[in-house]
């Protein structure tokens, strides 16, 4: 990384232990900043003080799932991009993602070689909260 280039700051959200630190490590190798968190509420607890410039959900999760998720995010002013992440893809995912306001879908067998790119143009399209690639 070079010192012109910005340090994007990512929160990551998974319930599964191993994914979400499969997912730091993914990220932080691109040399973004990560915070994880094991739940919706965890993440919540701390958008009052923080705004990251990125959020990677996952989609199927215990107490609520990425859609709701993003939602609440969304109306507690948190408008970051987010990039949901799921292993249960559905005919009507980007559908509902997209009505969630959610610009990106990885498919989870895929995420080794889609995820970087997903938040690299998640965060580059930040003006654009409706644009599913």
């Amino acid at each position: 990384m070079t010192s012109t280039q910005p340090l994007f700051v990512i929160a990551v959200i998974d319930d599964d232990r191993d994914v979400l630190g499969s997912l730091r490590f993914l990220l932080e190798a691109e040399d973004f900043k990560v915070r994880t968190y094991l739940s919706g509420a965890a993440c919540l607890s701390q958008m009052a003080s923080f705004a990251p410039d990125c959020f990677v959900i996952d989609y199927k999760m215990d107490e609520m799932d990425g859609l709701q998720l993003a939602q609440l995010l969304r109306e507690r002013g948190q408008h970051g991009p987010v990039v949901l992440i799921t292993g249960y893809p559905d005919d009507m995912i980007e559908h509902k993602a997209h009505r969630a306001g959610i610009q990106h879908v990885v498919l989870k067998p895929h995420i080794a070689e889609s995820l970087v790119a997903n938040v690299r143009a998640a965060i580059a399209n930040k003006g654009f909260p409706n644009d599913i690639r």
